[in-house]
């Protein structure tokens, strides 16, 4: 009897580079809609796009004055992300976040949860956390583990969709 064989999954692979509210919100958007079309979903979370899944609790641990600092200034966290334009001190977030309550639209952690629930791979980059001196203590758990460029370059030429957000 033959063999079924079943074709591969399409395949969309996201560098989020922005620890934007705006960004982050469009990253989550299109890949949780290629995961429920069926892609295997690839986010790869870099520079400042890792602060949106870092934690938003706890305190991040940092040796020397200019980790120490930039940890400071850069808290990260699903909760804590500005907006890219109109931000006015979080007044522009706080609004942004009220009209989507209003109009009933999923909060950024709730996107998280759903893309999560999709099977949407979540990938920091170990250059981008060395850097920052973060470990992998300081994301949520829903992130898959740490891979470098080269494991992303791999799967973004096997992708029929590659973007940068």
């Amino acid at each position: 009897m033959a063999e079924i064989v079943k074709p591969a999954k399409e395949k969309a692979a996201l560098v989020v580079f922005s620890g934007e509210l705006d960004k982050a919100l469009a990253a989550f958007n299109i890949a949780t809609t290629a995961a429920a079309m069926g892609m295997d979903v690839t986010m790869f979370f870099t520079f400042w796009g890792l602060n949106i899944i870092k934690k938003n609790e706890g305190q991040l641990q940092s040796s020397g004055w200019m980790e120490k600092m930039l940890n400071w200034m850069n808290r990260g966290g699903s909760k804590r992300l500005p907006m890219s334009k109109f931000h006015m001190f979080g007044l522009g977030t706080g609004m942004m976040k009220a009209l989507m309550r209003k109009r009933r639209m999923p909060s950024l952690d709730e996107m998280i949860q759903t893309a999560h629930k999709l099977g949407v791979h979540m990938i920091a980059c170990n250059t981008s956390l060395g850097l920052m001196n973060l470990t992998e203590e300081a994301l949520i758990p829903e992130v898959e583990g740490v891979a470098g460029a080269a494991t992303f370059v791999g799967i973004a030429q096997e992708s029929k969709i590659s973007l940068f957000i």
